[in-house]
């Protein structure tokens, strides 16, 4: 039996050109690594993102349907326009990240998507609906998550899988209270009071943390990632070399930073991102038709429903243990396993008639979900390195958007055309097979194939 392989260290070279020693692996006792900090801040933005996610909007559609006499396919069709409208935003906004920061971004961001959901108060018409849907969706779905991502990637390397758990734990408790919440207001007030609501959440939870606790990366505080300290005589070479007298250190560098450019030329880019783009794709079309497809099985409102929290639940308690697995074994061979988990929920529902069954669907997908949390977030500065992730993520998110915006259409088809969503369900299976098979073979890129 082959030896079991964990993922070895990295070798990180400095910008400087005279070589220095290593870092030494623990901060001095005695002193708070802020990355933990910036951390909460940043999932604090994963959270905050919740105006913008398919998961609150759905609990204003039929109230907002009604008040505004919009039909529901005129509803369905602004949502979707605004959605690609979205993804085509994000490379945009990975680039004015990388150049400028989250520490500058973050609370414009914040800020603007608070002004967003206000807008979204006032709306009297379909013409008003469409433009708050286009600027909530890019602010929300799009460069909030994105630069809460870029922070995690730039302040914990060895850590990078706990933290990106850590941060995915704030989009779960989002999809577990705000839609909670928006349905509160709505039927204690009116939807209109709900997006002011959110509104409030927003700027409450977001803005001033972002100002007062957020820097960029942390070197610009004389940390490196990790919590790791510079060795004080080299740290100090460091400044001098620079010019600079503010603290600050040079960066590590991975044995290349790659472009974006460089990146999406690479057969590597397109094999990491097929299991990314089959879980927003499928996974997004059997949310979106779950209580239907349940109920051609046979099983109840109720059990549909409650599988979706179930698959909250398992993906937030997933979702250290997959970043810590993340940490320890290749991001390939994680991503692969979350298209194993998907495929096998799609093979069971082809048998699902009873609700012990559909626990055990309910996991799987919450198992696929907090790979693609951790492993699938982690896995795009750890190959392509921190200093261009922006604009590589923005790229990413970008294809990751279409395919979710796709993918209830297939389903939808098959239960018009043929009555029954089950075709939909057997011939998409082929796509978490090939993706399996595809990422297991995305090595590194660089010459870094000693990580996998």
């Amino acid at each position: 039996m082959p030896e079991l392989q964990t993922k070895p260290s990295p070798v990180r070279l400095s910008q400087s050109a005279r070589p220095v020693d290593q870092p030494t692996p623990i901060s001095p006792l005695g002193r708070f690594f802020p990355g933990w900090l910036v951390l909460i801040v940043a999932a604090l933005g994963m959270f905050a993102s919740a105006p913008g996610q398919s998961f609150s909007v759905a609990t204003f559609k039929e109230p907002m349907e009604l008040a505004l006499a919009v039909s529901d396919t005129k509803f369905s069709a602004a949502y979707l326009v605004a959605t690609l409208i979205s993804g085509a935003c994000l490379p945009f906004v990975g680039r004015l990240t990388d150049r400028y920061g989250a520490r500058l971004l973050l609370p414009i961001i914040a800020t603007a998507l608070g002004g967003a959901c206000l807008f979204m108060s006032t709306v009297h018409g379909f013409a008003g609906l469409f433009l708050g849907f286009c600027l909530i969706r890019p602010l929300g779905q799009g460069s909030l998550t994105l630069v809460s991502t870029w922070l995690v990637g730039h302040w914990f390397e060895k850590r990078r899988g706990i933290a990106m758990g850590l941060l995915g734990l704030g989009g779960t408790l989002s999809v577990m209270t705000i839609p909670q919440i928006n349905h509160y207001l709505t039927i204690e007030f009116d939807w209109r009071a709900a997006w002011i609501g959110l509104a409030a959440i927003v700027w409450a939870i977001l803005v001033l943390p972002s100002i007062l606790f957020v820097r960029n990366r942390p070197e610009d505080i004389g940390w490196l990632p990790d919590g790791r300290i510079p060795d004080s005589k080299h740290a100090a070479d460091f400044r001098i070399d620079r010019g600079a007298s503010d603290g600050s250190v040079e960066p590590e560098q991975p044995l290349s930073d790659f472009t974006a450019d460089e990146a999406y030329r690479q057969v590597t880019f397109w094999k990491l991102l097929m299991p990314l783009c089959t879980g927003a794709l499928v996974g997004t079309g059997l949310i979106f038709h779950q209580v239907s497809i349940f109920s051609e099985r046979g099983l109840s409102t109720w059990a549909a429903v409650t599988t979706l929290s179930l698959q909250a639940a398992t993906a937030s308690v997933c979702a250290l243990f997959f970043g810590y697995l993340t940490d320890r074994f290749p991001e390939r061979r994680l991503l692969a396993l979350a298209m194993v988990a998907l495929a096998s929920a799609q093979l069971l529902l082809t048998v699902l008639n009873h609700f012990a069954l559909a626990v055990i669907y309910g996991m799987l997908i919450g198992t696929h979900g907090s790979i693609m949390r951790t492993a699938g977030n982690a896995v795009w500065v750890n190959y392509y390195g921190r200093l261009h992730q922006g604009a590589i993520r923005g790229i990413v998110l970008t294809v990751q958007i279409v395919a979710s915006a796709l993918g209830p259409l297939p389903f939808a088809l098959a239960k018009d055309q043929l009555g029954s969503y089950s075709l939909a369900n057997m011939v998409l299976i082929i796509l978490p097979v090939a993706s399996a098979i595809a990422v297991w073979t995305a090595y590194p890129p660089g010459g870094r194939k000693a990580l996998s």
